[in-house]
């Protein structure tokens, strides 16, 4: 499965960096960190005033789709979401199955305002240290690719280190390891990471079991207004959309027509 091909090579490559990069070292240069993380809850949490959050996401590939956006700038697209207004910017760091790169995240951390998430497959506090290290705020940490215990043991890590974490669920089993680890922000991925089909009805069927008081946000799917408001009515209070905005070609007003409902 297309997920257990991705764990084992994200662990393939962090052998390789803890081997050249230790942790200690790695930690040493948080002391010079000129980023210093921003609490996003604030940033994500809906409201009367402004009740459709966004998360915009600068991604160049998939697995299922292959290249979506040929010219490809991350600083551009960054700079085009903080101009449209988005709450917060998801940066794809996973090199091989979606062409990403921690690199990005310094290079719009240093020029855009937007706080940042790492999306990757994080398996490791050493990722944890590199997110902060690089310039995010929060990471994304998915519930299929961990055990409860895994899972909760990193979201502390991620509490320790000063960042918070978007995790991410597919169904209630993942529900049930998020709520044992405690997460405060939980992502309902509508598209199923082994098979990648979609499910647009995931979110109506998870979030009644969701706690009251947790940051909901609906992923993949997500393309139009009617879908946005609907998912909104809910529970929903942020909506991290990728595919749609990187095919577009004024990337600044198709943000623009989905937040201004």
């Amino acid at each position: 499965m297309i997920l257990d091909d991705i764990i084992k090579k994200t662990k393939e490559d962090l052998k390789k960096r803890e081997k050249e990069f230790p942790l200690e070292w790695l930690g040493r240069s948080l002391a010079y960190n000129p980023y210093p993380p921003r609490d996003v809850k604030p940033y994500l949490t809906s409201t009367k005033e402004d009740p459709y959050k966004i998360i915009a996401e600068v991604k160049k590939a998939s697995p299922s789709k292959g290249v979506i956006r040929e010219d490809f700038d991350p600083l551009f697209i960054a700079q085009e979401y903080a101009k449209a207004g988005v709450d917060a910017i998801s940066v794809l760091t996973e090199p091989h199955f979606f062409q990403g790169n921690i690199e990005y995240l310094t290079g719009i951390r240093r020029y855009v305002p937007t706080p940042l998430l790492r999306k990757d497959f994080i398996v490791s506090e050493y990722q944890l240290v590199e997110a902060l290290v690089y310039g995010a705020d929060f990471v994304l940490l998915i519930a299929k690719a961990l055990s409860k215990k895994e899972l909760k043991d990193l979201l502390n890590y991620t509490w320790h280190l000063g960042m918070n974490a978007l995790v991410e669920i597919h169904d209630k089993e993942d529900l049930t390891k998020a709520i044992f680890a405690g997460a405060d922000i939980i992502g309902i991925n509508h598209r199923n990471l082994e098979t990648f089909e979609m499910d647009m009805s995931l979110s109506q069927k998870l979030i009644p079991l969701i706690p009251n008081g947790k940051i909901i946000v609906a992923e993949s799917g997500i393309n139009d207004k009617e879908t946005i408001v609907e998912l909104n009515k809910i529970g929903v209070d942020a909506f991290l959309i990728g595919e749609h905005f990187m095919r577009q070609d004024d990337i600044c007003e198709s943000v623009k027509s989905l937040k201004s409902i």
